[in-house]
């Protein structure tokens, strides 16, 4: 890289700086306490902890990245929430085990992930609507049924992930319950297809003794894809009215990502 490009790069990361504050501050205290959580971690050797933390740093990137590269306009607001997501669910979830210390960290983060996808899925169908070049032009009622669809379809594909990973891997993505009844056609006494419902006291394995049934992480599951159906439900009525009353609300403007002004198919 030359001086004169060097010096254009300095300028423009001091004029992005000026214009988004916020995101900026975010974002740098967030990294450095990535940071410096990995390096312990790595004089420590814990390569695993150490991955999460690289692949956090990376996250973290793809806001700018689809700023630059896609020309798509990423709100602050979206912006902080998306960085906070990430550090949540990677570093305080992960690392510091926020999932077992917090019972509900792990179904706020899917709340907040419906609500992120389903972000995502009516930006892209409002910048289709802006683009002049696509005949597509959607009613607000259809553009919100779309995005809480993408979003619950990405909720979906994301289980099928941490069974694939727990199947495959035996990791436990799909974190295991106790559980005290158990409903279920097998314990009829006469087979036939009526659900007997007993009481389990105590559960014995191995020698090792649990209060209860051990569901293997369906009630998970379930709780994953209700939080993020409601998620999805919040954004998707947002998003109805900020396409019906476009413009007169600043904080809805900024929870949605749109084509940059100086983009050549953009709509004034």
């Amino acid at each position: 890289m030359s001086k004169d490009e060097r010096s254009a790069t300095k300028r423009e990361l001091k004029s992005y700086i000026k214009k988004h504050k916020a995101v900026s501050v975010v974002y740098f205290v967030l990294r450095l306490a990535v940071i410096l959580i990995m390096i312990p971690e790595i004089f420590n050797r814990n390569y695993n902890n150490v991955f999460l933390c690289i692949l956090t740093l990376v996250l973290f990137m793809i806001p700018s990245f689809i700023e630059k590269k896609i020309k798509i306009e990423v709100p602050d607001l979206l912006q902080i929430i998306i960085l906070l997501f990430i550090f949540a669910a990677e570093i305080l979830g992960e690392l510091r085990e926020y999932y077992l210390t917090f019972p509900y960290w792990d179904a706020m983060l899917h709340t907040v992930n419906g609500f992120l996808c389903a972000a995502i899925g009516f930006a892209l169908i409002d910048i289709l609507n802006a683009n002049e070049k696509i005949s597509f032009n959607v009613s607000p009622i259809f553009a919100a049924v779309c995005a809480f669809c993408f979003s619950m379809t990405v909720g979906v594909l994301w289980e099928f992930f941490e069974y694939f990973m727990d199947i495959v891997f035996h990791t436990d993505m799909q974190k295991d319950d106790i559980i005290n009844t158990v409903s279920s056609v097998l314990f009829h006494p006469e087979g036939r297809n009526i659900a007997e419902t007993i009481t389990v006291e105590t559960l014995t394995l191995n020698g090792i003794t649990f209060n209860g049934y051990i569901d293997i992480g369906l009630r998970d599951t379930m709780m994953d894809m209700f939080v993020n159906f409601i998620g999805a439900v919040v954004f998707s009525v947002i998003g109805f009215f900020y396409v019906r009353k476009r413009g007169k609300n600043r904080l809805l403007e900024g929870l949605f990502p749109r084509l940059k002004k100086d983009d050549n198919n953009h709509k004034e």
